[in-house]
This record gives structure tokens, C-alpha cells and sequence, in this order.
């Protein structure tokens, strides 16, 4: 849970559940009355913001984003990207037309790709979690690297792996881990 939205008896919110991290939140409940410490909650790390209040609309989403990416950082880093549905690249495995046969997905075969030959692990998938003991490679500030230019299916033409590079990483930057 990375919001929590209470309603009131005719079941309209009046107020909404948020983490921030506690010198955020103290400094957001002495700027606007409409944010009181968590509700129902650990009033050190959550904070009940009312949704109709003076609160402006894009830093209400902007702090549903950063709830969520607090929360998310409290899982291990491979149930995040269970939960984000990602490899360690941004990959999602189960768009693929070989997730199930023959690939089960880098996270449940810990980076050992198919198409590598002795069940060597991805280079991509040794360094961003083996090596550097990250999520995915959005914590690396050299993504993509060179690593990312000698990891490459081979069926793919340059182009596609080229497109492919550009879609992980976009998929990366849109949900907000880079």
C-alpha cells in the first residue's frame, strides 16, 4: 500500500494516505494546514492530505509518485521488479514471445537467458544485480553502458536492438526509476 484514501460516511475522500520521507512531510504540514500527520498511521512517515483542499493537483500526483517509489524501495530489490513486472534492463519478460517457452523470464531464471550458451548469466543482469546489487540498471548512472552494446539477442537486426535499447530505457524513465 502506497496510499490510502479514507472516506467519509456518504463515501466521498476526505483525506488520502501518503509516505514521504518524515523531514518532507513535516516540512509539507507547516506549509499547508490541509496536511496533517498520517491518519490512522505512522505519523512519522505518512501524512493525510485532503484531496480538495489548497493543495495544487500536479504536487498531489508528484507525491503519489514518491509514496509509491518509497514503498516500492522497501521491498526487496527482486520483488520490485516482480512488482514492476521488469528485468533488471526494463525488459518486460512476459511481452516477449518466448516468455514460457523457452525463456521463463530473467528474474525466475536469475539472468541465465536461453539463447546463452552453458547457462551463462546476462552481463546485463550480473552487473546491475549480481555486481552492483541494484533493482535495475535506472540506479546506475551509465545507463545504458557498454554492457548494454555487448548484451544482445541475436536474432535481433541492428535496428531492432537499437529500438530495443531505446524502448528499455524509455520503459525505465516512464516509470520513474530514472
Amino acid at each position: 500500500m502506497f496510499a490510502a484514501i479514507l472516506l467519509d460516511d456518504n463515501h466521498q475522500p476526505y483525506y488520502i494516505n501518503l509516505k514521504l520521507k518524515p523531514l518532507e512531510g513535516e516540512l509539507m504540514r507547516q506549509q499547508y494546514p490541509d496536511i496533517i500527520p498520517g491518519y490512522y498511521s505512522n505519523k512519522q512517515h505518512w501524512n493525510s492530505v485532503k484531496p480538495d483542499g489548497d493543495i495544487p493537483d500536479d504536487l498531489l500526483k508528484h507525491w503519489l509518485d514518491r509514496s509509491y517509489s518509497l514503498v516500492l524501495k522497501g521491498f526487496s530489490r527482486q520483488t520490485q521488479r516482480e512488482i514492476l513486472g521488469l528485468s533488471a534492463c526494463g525488459t518486460d519478460c512476459s511481452a516477449c514471445s518466448l516468455f514460457g517457452n523457452p525463456c521463463t523470464g530473467c528474474n525466475k531464471a536469475c539472468g541465465k537467458v536461453f539463447y546463452l550458451p552453458g547457462g551463462k548469466p546476462c552481463g546485463i543482469y550480473s552487473c546491475c544485480v549480481s555486481k552492483h546489487r541494484y533493482a535495475t540498471c535506472a540506479s546506475c548512472d551509465q545507463v545504458p553502458c557498454h554492457i548494454w552494446q555487448d548484451t544482445r539477442d541475436p536474432s535481433l537486426t541492428d535496428e531492432q536492438f537499437e529500438e530495443s535499447i531505446s524502448s528499455r530505457v524509455a520503459t525505465l524513465k516512464r516509470i520513474g526509476l530514472i
